[in-house]
This record gives structure tokens, C-alpha cells and sequence, in this order.
């Protein structure tokens, strides 16, 4: 299975943003934070922002604010917001695969991969990534 860099990265900034809501934060502070290349991570961002999971504030006191609570952010949202699809099989969705002969029930298996993936990814939300760092950063 593969994640991929934009999915983790985008996880990863919003659990950031999700820690303190009081304040927007720059991708600068994201990035340093997290350990994020700065410019694949303002991309990655962008993309965040055109799907409403954060929103931006301009100007000197600007920066990215959640664009919805961390509690109705899922990883599945992040993921589909940055990659579209869950799985891919080269670069393609599974949907309309299909193998010949002996093979044939090979696409069914994929696409049951893809549908538990899909399950564990909306049932984890951003809120409780956040709970769970601090259970560490308190332990």
C-alpha cells in the first residue's frame, strides 16, 4: 500500500491547526514544525483550502485557520481533498477494472482493500489524532 507525501503532509497540518484554533497559522510555522518542505507544503495547502478543510486569512496577522471543526474532518476527507482516490492501481481508479480469466476476482480484492481503507480513514478524525498526541506528549 502506498500514502502518499501530499496525504501525510496534509494530515499532519491539519492535526497542527487543529491544536490551536485561537490564532491562524503560517504554512512557515507548519512546516517547521512538522518537518514539511515549505513549498510542496503550500501546494498541498491550496488544495486543502479549494476542498473547505482550512480556510486563509490574509495580511500580517494571517495565516490558515481549520475550515471546519477538527471533530468533522476525517482522514478520509484529507485524502480524497489531495489524492481523489483512496487506492489507485497505477495511477487509475479501481472502479471499472477487469482482469480476463484466471485473474478475474484479483479487482474484487483491490476494491475490498479500498473500501476497509476507506472505512478506518472515516472513522479517525482530525480531533482525535489531536487527542491522541496529547495522551503521548502528556505520558
Amino acid at each position: 500500500m502506498h500514502i502518499s507525501a501530499k496525504a501525510d503532509y496534509a494530515a499532519r497540518a491539519l492535526v497542527e491547526l487543529a491544536c490551536d484554533t485561537s490564532r491562524p497559522l503560517t504554512c512557515e510555522a507548519i512546516a517547521a514544525s512538522q518537518g514539511i518542505p515549505f513549498r510542496f507544503l503550500k501546494s498541498v495547502v491550496g488544495e486543502l483550502r479549494r476542498a473547505g478543510l482550512v480556510r486563509s486569512q490574509r495580511g500580517c496577522e494571517g495565516g490558515y485557520w481549520l475550515g471546519r471543526t477538527a471533530e468533522e474532518i476525517t482522514l478520509l476527507d484529507v485524502v480524497r481533498a489531495v489524492d481523489g482516490e483512496v487506492i489507485t492501481l497505477r495511477g487509475e481508479p479501481l472502479a471499472g477494472l477487469d482482469y480476463p480469466g484466471p485473474a478475474h476476482g484479483l479487482p474484487s480484492v483491490w476494491r475490498s482493500v479500498e473500501e476497509r481503507a476507506a472505512e478506518i480513514l472515516s472513522g479517525t478524525t482530525v480531533a482525535q489524532l489531536v487527542r491522541s498526541g496529547d495522551r503521548v506528549a502528556t505520558a
